[in-house]
C-alpha cells in the first residue's frame, strides 16, 4: 500500500519536489496530497513580469496535464493549512477538513515584505507576488500618473518595468545608497541607476519612506521620504523583499533558522525525520535562499530522500545570474561585494561606453573569485567558467576580449 506524502504548498519549489517524486517513483510507493493555497496550480513567479506584457496565465502554469491527471497526485486548491499534528501526523485545513501523512513537505515559500510605514494599507498600495496582484495592479494602472515601487532590487525594478509597461511614470525608492545591492556592488549599481533613469525611471537611492498619504477620494496620493521630500502616486508597489513563511513552525515545534523558515539539515529535513522543508520558507543549515533555483535544488534533495537515496543533499545555492532590467544587462556571480579575506577588485568603469566590470581575484592576484558586469554583460559565460580557476590572461585583456 502506497504511503501518502502531503506537500504544503504549490509554488515553484513544492510542484518541483512533486514533478522529482512521481518521476523517481516508478513502483508507485508515494501517493501525494498537495494542498495549495492559490487559487490556481503553480506557475512561474519569475516570468511573472511577462504577465503584463501578454502572456496569459495558462503561459506560465508549471503543471503539465499529464501530472494533473496522475492518479497518484490530488491537487487541492484554495486549501490553506493551518496547523501541523506531529503525534497523530495530521495537517488541519481553513476548510475544516483534516489530511492524514507518513511523510510532509513544506514548500509555504514566502510573503512579500511591506515596511510597516503608516498608509501601506490604502487602497492603490500592491505587492508584486502573485497573478492576482498583477491582475489589480493593471485595474488601478493610471497612464501618464506616477506610481511608486519601495524597493530597488531584482522584483523593484521588475515592478518598475511593470508600471513603465502600463504607461505610468515609475519612482524607485531604495534604502541602500545604490540599486541592486544584494546582487551587484555600488560600481554597478551606480551605472544601473544612471542608465534605468535615461529611461524615465526616476531613482531615489539611500531614502527610505516615512509615510504613504492618501489623495482625493481616499486612494493613494503620494510617497513621503525619510528626508522630507515627497513624490507624487497613483499606485505603491511595495517590492522591498520577502520573509520565509514560517508560521506552521511555532505550534508544531519545529525549530526556525535565527532569521526565520523551517531549519533544515543538508538533507532539508527538519529535526522530525518524517517532516522536510524546501523552497524559500526553508533554512537549510540556517540559511535562507529566495531565489528559484536553489529551491530547485531542495526540491529535488528532499525528493531524492522519500525515494530512498539517502545520501542525497542539497548542494548549496548558486547566485550567479545574468539579467536584463529594463534593458540594461547586469550579471553577477561568486563574492560579488570582494567580501573573501585577501580579496583584490580589478575595476574598469567606462562612463562614455556606460559600461562597468570588475574581477573579484584572491590574495594571489591571479584566482578568480568572482566578479560583476553592467551594461554589457556578453562576457558573463566565459569569465563564469573561470571561477575559481587561474586566470589564462591579464585581468584587462580578458575584460577587453569579454567586450
Amino acid at each position: 500500500m502506497a504511503g501518502t506524502v502531503v506537500v504544503v504548498g504549490h509554488g515553484m519549489a513544492g510542484h518541483r519536489f512533486v514533478e522529482e517524486l512521481r518521476a523517481g517513483d516508478r513502483a508507485g510507493r508515494w501517493r501525494v496530497v498537495v494542498a495549495a493555497e492559490e487559487p490556481r496550480p503553480a506557475y512561474n513567479r519569475v516570468e511573472l513580469s511577462s504577465y503584463l506584457a501578454g502572456r496569459s496565465a495558462a503561459d506560465l502554469q508549471l503543471a503539465a496535464p499529464g501530472l494533473l491527471s496522475d492518479p497518484l497526485v490530488e491537487l487541492r486548491l484554495e486549501t490553506a493549512v493551518v496547523s501541523v499534528d506531529r503525534a497523530a501526523r495530521t495537517v488541519a485545513c481553513a476548510d475544516g477538513t483534516v489530511i492524514g501523512w507518513d511523510a510532509l513537505v513544506l514548500a509555504t515559500g514566502s510573503r512579500p515584505f511591506v515596511p510597516p510605514v503608516p498608509g501601506r494599507d490604502l487602497p492603490g498600495c500592491f505587492t508584486y507576488r502573485t497573478i492576482e496582484d498583477l491582475d489589480a495592479l493593471r485595474a488601478a494602472a493610471v497612464p501618464g500618473a506616477d506610481g511608486v515601487v519601495v524597493g530597488g532590487g531584482l522584483l523593484g525594478l521588475e515592478a518598475a518595468q511593470a508600471l513603465r509597461s502600463l504607461g505610468m511614470r515609475p519612482h524607485v525608492v531604495e534604502t541602500a545608497p545604490h540599486l541592486m545591492p544584494a546582487q551587484v556592488d555600488a560600481g554597478a549599481g551606480r551605472l544601473l541607476g544612471r542608465l534605468v533613469a535615461g529611461l524615465g525611471v526616476r531613482v531615489h537611492c539611500g531614502r527610505g519612506v516615512a509615510h504613504v498619504a492618501p489623495g482625493p477620494g481616499g486612494r493613494v496620493g503620494e510617497v513621503a521620504l525619510a528626508d522630507g521630500a515627497v513624490l507624487p502616486a497613483r499606485v505603491v508597489v511595495f517590492a522591498a523583499g520577502v520573509r520565509p513563511r514560517d508560521e506552521l513552525a511555532g505550534p508544531a515545534g519545529l525549530a526556525r533558522g535565527e532569521r526565520g523558515g523551517f531549519l533544515v539539515d543538508e538533507r532539508c529535513r527538519t529535526a522530525d525525520e518524517r517532516i522536510w522543508a524546501v523552497g524559500e520558507c526553508a533554512a537549510v543549515l540556517g540559511r535562507c535562499h529566495g531565489l528559484a533555483a536553489p529551491g530547485y535544488r531542495m526540491a529535488e534533495t528532499a525528493a531524492r530522500q522519500l525515494l530512498g537515496v539517502c545520501s542525497a543533499v542539497f548542494p548549496g545555492a548558486d547566485t550567479s545570474a545574468k539579467l536584463k532590467l529594463l534593458g540594461v544587462d547586469v550579471a553577477g556571480f561568486g563574492d560579488v561585494h570582494a567580501a573573501s579575506e585577501g580579496a583584490i577588485e580589478f575595476v574598469r568603469d567606462d562612463r562614455a561606453a556606460g559600461t562597468y566590470a570588475k574581477l573579484v581575484l584572491g590574495p594571489d592576484g591571479r584566482t578568480l573569485r568572482g566578479g560583476v558586469l553592467a551594461g554589457d554583460a556578453r562576457g558573463y559565460m566565459a569569465l563564469r567558467a573561470l571561477l575559481g580557476r587561474e586566470l589564462p590572461d591579464a585581468p584587462e585583456r580578458l575584460l577587453a576580449a569579454a567586450e
